[in-house]
Formats: structure tokens, C-alpha cells, sequence
């Protein structure tokens, strides 16, 4: 069973910065990539930015230039800076985890960015 545990959401102003962090804690699970999506209201949820075991990443072309996405695989941990947010970045941000059998999702962490 792996746990997922996030942190570092909150309230920004337009144009601050946040960094979320996702810690994964338990065995039996090899993690292929980590990711952060997210979900605004009445919208699909959508990936932000995902990193693979070897370092390759992949963003949204709406966060692509502001967001950055990082890991700590010694940790298990997997970071998004998030600098020049805007409103319409507010969203629940979900951790997510991929396995050779599985996917993990965390609980979510709010991310709300006032004009």
C-alpha cells in the first residue's frame, strides 16, 4: 500500500508563488512517475505536470514557463513550484502516482489565487 501526503497549498495573490510538496510512504510499489493534476470547479480534472523515475517531465502548455516540476526519489517526493500564478490556477491539486500496477491519488490540497 502506498500513502501519498501533500502539503503547501493555500491563499496567493496574482503573481506570488507556492510550492506544493507530496510525500510517498509505504512498500510494495515501484513509482514509474509522479504527478500533480488538478480540478477547478465544474471542471474535468487535468494533469499539471508529471516527472518520471529518470527525470523527464511533462507540462501543461497553461503552466509551461511558470510551474516546475521536481522530484526527490531518494524521498519519495515530488515538488511543483509554482511561480507568476494566476486566478484561474485556483484548484484543488491532486498528487498522483504511477505504478507498474496501480495509480495513487492524494487527498488534494487547495490552491486558491485571488485578483
Amino acid at each position: 500500500q502506498v500513502q501519498l501526503v501533500e502539503s503547501g497549498g493555500g491563499l496567493v495573490q496574482a503573481g506570488g508563488s507556492l510550492r506544493l510538496s507530496c510525500a510517498a510512504s509505504g512498500s510494495g510499489f515501484s513509482i514509474i512517475a509522479m504527478g500533480w493534476y488538478r480540478q477547478a470547479p465544474g471542471k474535468q480534472r487535468e494533469l499539471v505536470a508529471a516527472v518520471t523515475r529518470g527525470g523527464s517531465t511533462n507540462y501543461a502548455d497553461s503552466v509551461k514557463g511558470r510551474f516546475t516540476i521536481s522530484s526527490d526519489n531518494a524521498k519519495n517526493t515530488v515538488y511543483l513550484q509554482m511561480n507568476s500564478l494566476k486566478p484561474e490556477d485556483t484548484a484543488v491539486y491532486y498528487c498522483n502516482t504511477k505504478g507498474f500496477t496501480a495509480v495513487v491519488w492524494g487527498q488534494g490540497t487547495q490552491v486558491t489565487v485571488s485578483s
